[in-house]
Order: structure tokens, then sequence, then C-alpha cells
């Protein structure tokens, strides 16, 4: 692929299963911009909460200010599989709401795109994006046991506590998705290469994605 043309290439992930790592390591074989905490952080101080209160707020179904509230102090250790350096917010902001989190994600994604060439992980950018010009999207998932397992390596929790996390991650972004682009995430067709990271280390799935783009 040519890095001196505009081009994107969204991947989004099931949490455990590697896709962030193998976004980061795509992103610095073809030498462009890659997307993923700087996201989070200009979420984060543009409303000014924490990276665990923005993805609850964004899978949020109703009101979401009273769970906020408590879910801030102390803060759950689903809270450090996001950002284990993550602190506590220091304003409730009952004017926030998931709109306007979808909204800031949009601006966003779309002032990276502009910029130049870029890897993008996650935030529904296989939707936001879809006009844009150059854009291929990726899925990249994995068998549940296999993702559990990651968590427990890379967290250092309890089986137990990995599946917790996982699942409620899992629903949380799925809710966050259909209500903003009225589609599934983990519908095939939002994709143009859907990857199983099963049997395949990090830097395969890199290979594998390289030869596809390469197409």
């Amino acid at each position: 692929m040519d890095t001196e043309k505009k081009f994107v290439i969204t991947i989004a992930r099931e949490i455990g299963s590697g896709g962030r790592t193998v976004g980061r390591k795509l992103a610095a074989k073809l030498g462009v911009r890659y997307s993923d905490k700087e996201l989070i952080r200009s979420l984060r101080e543009k409303f000014n909460l924490t990276t665990y209160a923005i993805e609850k707020l964004k899978g949020e179904k109703k009101s979401w200010l009273a769970d906020f509230i408590q879910m801030v102090a102390p803060m759950p250790k689903v809270g450090l599989i996001m950002d284990v350096d993550s602190k506590y917010s220091e304003e409730v902001r009952s004017d926030v709401t998931t709109g306007d989190i979808f909204k800031a994600e949009s601006e966003i994604l779309n002032a990276i795109a502009d910029e130049g060439p870029c890897v993008i992980a996650g935030r529904s950018g296989f939707f936001v994006l879809k006009d844009h010009p150059g854009k291929i999207d990726i899925f990249i998932t994995a068998s549940r046991e296999n993702r559990i397992q990651r968590i427990v390596r890379k967290q250092h929790l309890t089986e137990t506590e990995a599946e917790t996390i996982m699942d409620s991650i899992d629903e949380s972004r799925e809710n966050y998705v259909k209500r903003y682009t009225g589609r599934s995430r983990y519908d095939a067709r939002n994709y143009d290469l859907v990857l199983n990271a099963d049997n395949h280390t990090e830097d395969e799935l890199v290979d594998i994605i390289l030869t596809y783009i390469k197409k």
C-alpha cells in the first residue's frame, strides 16, 4: 500500500483477541499513525471522564448517571482492563450523553483520517468512516477460552474475573455500536477481512493483513 496516499485501516476487535496489539504492529510496519489511546485521551479531556466511565456511558441503554456516580468510587476491576492508569473522575458531568460521546468520537476519527494514512482501532470506525476513500475494515476475533486466558495473563486476574470483565465489555460495546450504527459489530458484512486469532501470533496476523491490503 502506498503510504503517500490517504488511506485508513479500521480494526474492530473482541477484547482478549490481541487486536489492539495487531493494530499497533500493523501501523508500525506501514509506517503510519496508530490511533487508539489518543482518542480515549481526547474524550477524557473533552468530558473529564475516566476511560471506564466512557465505556460504561457508551454501553448504557437508559440513564447512566446513577451508575456513573457509584462507579467512580471505588474503581472496579473492569476499569483496569481499559486503562491501568485510570484516575477517578473529578467531576460528574450530568450533561454528557452517549450522543455527545458518539459525536465527539466521529469528529476525532474523521480528523485523524483526514490528516493522512492511519490505522484506527475500534471506536465504530467501520461506520463512522464509511465514506472515507481508501478504507479497509478488519475484524479480529478469537475463541472464548483463548480470550479469557489472554485477559488472565495480561491483567493478572482469575478466570472468573476475566470472564466477567469480558462479557461486560462485549455487551457494552455491542449496545453502543447497535445504537448509533444500526448494526451488530459481529456482522461480518461490516468488514473487508475477518480474522480468527486462534493459532496465530500477532505478527502472523499482521502479515496476513499486509498480504491482503497489498492486493
